[in-house]
């Protein structure tokens, strides 16, 4: 499966995001903003097929990017699965970009840590944000802030899904490029 073109894993991806995580209703999402669709990312992220699509196509864009990202996360808990699966996969290429996880808030006890899986990438590593679902790109730009301020540097943004409601412009306007494995309006068309 590894070997199936990437347009053909996307677009199963698509199938499987319309099947499995796009819902028409009512629903107040993160941004606060509210909305008549919701898409439930992790029912794909956490579904066996899905996270090989997610991984397999995160970690064709961050090795076709050239930008040398040597690890994948974002803000718990959207962004664990994705980032587990690209991890995983890279491995399996060969070419291994280690996952860490942002926490939405520092651990209480121990180490107090904003960033968890630091031990495996050094401090100034290039690394690429993920993120499950992006509207605003409030909870991705809170991702790339706790990862820069611990030491991090993001090179690349990439969501599973773009609701095509601000996030790329947001973080345009912060220097980041967003890069979305498929848009909202794909997921509708079917």
């Amino acid at each position: 499966m590894l070997q199936v073109p990437y347009e053909e894993r996307r677009q199963r991806l698509i199938a499987l995001l319309r099947a499995l995580s796009y819902q028409r209703r009512r629903v107040v999402l993160a941004s606060g903003r509210e909305s008549d669709f919701y898409v439930d990312g992790k029912q794909t992220t956490l579904h066996a097929e899905g996270s090989f699509l997610v991984g397999s196509l995160v970690d064709d864009r961050i090795a076709a990017s050239g930008l040398g990202a040597r690890g994948v996360g974002g803000l718990t808990l959207g962004a664990d699965p994705i980032a587990t699966a690209a991890s995983v996969v890279s491995f399996l290429r060969g070419r291994p970009v280690h996952a860490f996880l942002v926490r939405k808030e520092p651990k209480a006890h121990g180490t107090s840590r904003w960033v968890e899986g630091r031990g495996n990438l050094p401090g100034g590593t290039p690394v690429c944000i993920v993120e499950d679902t992006a509207t605003t790109g409030g909870s991705t730009l809170k991702a790339i802030e706790r990862a820069v301020d611990d030491g991090l540097r993001v090179v690349q943004v990439i969501t599973i899904v773009d609701r095509e409601e601000g996030a790329r412009e947001n973080l345009a306007a912060a220097g980041y490029a967003l890069e979305a494995l498929v848009l909202r309006t794909e997921i509708e068309r079917g």
